[in-house]
């Protein structure tokens, strides 16, 4: 479904992602791992658009996509779910989540919402509410309720339980299984290592924006080299 090739990502003189490889298969959850600054948001934003690889290619649904806009590449069914939520504070949840629908046909609103409610059944209660007077998990919530109103075929999550409390943890998480048993593939960016593994079919270990490992989820998590390295223990 995606196939990212030897791309070069730079911020101006930083060489943020080198020679950076990796595949996301239809009906997988792919989650990305590694420390701060390891080029996982990096890769994100250039799947979607808003950076640009100096060299390499990247590939979605067998049609190449490197250096496309990032209306082009929503278009495609590629949609990005950002780091820190980014409502539109001054917005009320319905506007917020209509705002993910600007490129599908209206006909389908109705429904969308309704799909979107029934999965985040707090955004139904708050719906006429202002973005910006939510919870930081409702605001989660609604960053990835208008991500799904643009019908993705592959969602990009980032750091969808940051700031979260432990018990919201679990419910984004079951949330994203949910997601992708309903069809949906995701490609997961994650600090909880240890939760992101327990879903995820496959993982790239990501180090000074370079892929150090990768493989089945449930055997990297076993791995002693990860558990030393990323989940505590």
């Amino acid at each position: 479904m995606l196939k990212v090739q030897g791309i070069n990502v730079y911020y101006g003189a930083i060489h943020a992602l080198k020679e950076l490889s990796i595949e996301v298969r239809q009906g997988e959850i792919v989650t990305l791992i590694g420390a701060n600054g390891a080029g996982k948001s990096t890769l994100l934003k250039t799947l979607s658009g808003l950076l640009k690889p100096k060299t390499g290619s990247i590939n979605f649904l067998d049609k190449s996509i490197t250096g496309q806009s990032v209306q082009a590449i929503v278009k495609e069914g590629l949609i990005h779910c950002p780091e820190g939520r980014r409502v539109f504070a001054n917005m009320s949840v319905e506007e917020n989540l209509e705002l993910g629908a600007y490129l599908q046909d209206s006909t389908s609103l109705p429904a969308d919402f309704e799909k979107v409610y029934t999965t985040f059944p707090k955004l139904l209660e708050r719906k006429k509410q202002q973005a910006g007077t939510l919870s930081g998990g409702e605001q989660q919530m609604l960053a990835m309720g208008r991500a799904l109103m643009g019908h993705p075929k592959l969602l990009l999550l980032d750091e969808p339980s940051m700031g979260l409390a432990p018990l919201l943890v679990q419910d984004i998480f079951n949330i994203i299984k949910e997601v992708n048993a309903a069809g949906t593939t995701v490609l997961l960016v994650e600090q909880n290592a240890h939760q992101a593994l327990k879903i995820a079919h496959r993982a790239y270990v990501l180090e000074t924006g370079r892929v150090v490992l990768e493989g089945d989820a449930k055997e990297l998590a076993d791995s002693e080299e990860i558990k030393m390295a990323y989940l505590g223990h």
